[in-house]
């Protein structure tokens, strides 16, 4: 049967088809109708190619992030409140502070019009949550069987005042490594859901905007040398990648390292390691020592950094290795992650 493209969406019951992704009337239904409906300001509405965006002073940060993640709907989060939160926090770990973004959707045929416009206003109350604006998009729709329902890249743009100055490069032996709070909520959240896993104690992502936090550290005078979100790899590539950067190692305290119980319980069951497993609300601040308990003091006083600990100390270490005390009082290597454990959780 064929749609009548002139008549409203049905946002409850329609599906995607490849007439919304083909360029011409369907398409620009499905825009004005669900995305403009959503995530419409002003420089959205500018509506040609790409958006004029008024210039800023400082310096301009840019970074992007493709989301393919199943389910697209999870305790804490979705797919649309995860593709904002990811792209803001890479731009606000880097100090600046976030402006716009783009957001491109690959969409299945058949995908559920409902959950396409769940997910967008999600992705609108994530990105108002955030103070960002998203100015620009684009839409494609590939075959039946070719995706799996939505793949939402976003790109963001923000900025940079000087003096900041953050970067992997700056750590230097005696700084103080710390976390703003338990790690392994977002990846753990994840499979107890995709494999219908029940705890005593429900495990929710922790999917959050971090800018807030990251402007209260900038705010705050403190001697920071960088700051980074573990995302996929977890804690342990986070900090091995902070050790190739700067070419130092890394000494950390297992017992300091905030883990909920139903995370690491959960993690034992499937023998799987917390380090390893990704977060997408949490922030690693390395900074100098005699600035490490105004800093934890910063990040307490944030609601996402409630839970913050200083969990190690950078190393002169030629090798650059990223290195634990146990509980038991031994030592163990913290290496990069071999293969992929959970696939398709960011």
């Amino acid at each position: 049967m064929k749609t009548d493209y002139t008549r409203p969406l049905d946002l409850k019951h329609g599906h995607i088809d490849m007439n919304h992704g083909g360029g011409g009337r369907a398409m620009q239904q499905l825009i004005r109708e669900l995305f403009a409906k959503h995530l419409g300001n002003d420089l959205l509405a500018q509506g040609n190619d790409g958006t004029v965006l008024p210039v800023q002073p400082g310096r301009l940060v840019m970074s992007t992030d493709s989301h393919v993640i199943t389910p697209l709907f999870f305790p804490g989060g979705d797919i649309g409140a995860l593709a904002v939160h990811g792209t803001v926090n890479d731009v606000a770990v880097m100090g600046a502070t976030p402006l716009w973004l783009s957001a491109g959707f690959i969409l299945e045929e058949g995908f559920p019009l409902a959950d396409l416009e769940r997910i967008v206003q999600s992705m609108a109350a994530a990105a108002h949550g955030a103070g960002v604006q998203i100015v620009t998009g684009d839409t494609q729709v590939v075959e039946r069987g070719k995706a799996d329902g939505v793949f939402i890249t976003t790109t963001g743009v923000g900025v940079l005042l000087d003096g900041v100055n953050l970067s992997g490069a700056h750590a230097r032996p005696g700084d103080a490594v710390l976390i703003s709070g338990t790690i392994g909520d977002h990846g753990m959240a994840i499979m107890s859901q995709r494999e219908n896993l029940q705890f005593a104690a429900p495990i929710v992502s922790d999917s959050a905007a971090l800018n807030g936090l990251t402007a209260a550290l900038i705010a705050s005078g403190t001697e920071l040398r960088l700051m980074r979100d573990p995302t996929r790899g977890g804690l342990a590539a986070t900090l091995n990648e902070i050790a190739q950067q700067s070419r130092c190692g890394m000494t950390l305290m297992e017992a300091a390292i905030p883990i909920q119980p139903a995370v690491e319980g959960a993690c034992e069951l499937l023998g799987l390691d917390p380090l390893n497993i990704a977060n997408e609300g949490k922030l690693i601040v390395v900074c100098a020592a005699a600035s490490a308990e105004a800093t934890l003091q910063t990040l307490r006083a944030h609601p996402l950094g409630r839970n913050a600990a200083q969990i190690g100390s950078i190393t002169d270490d030629p090798h650059h290795f990223v290195q634990m005390q146990t509980r038991f009082g031994g030592r163990r290597m913290v290496d990069w992650l071999s293969g992929e454990p959970l696939p398709r959780i960011c």
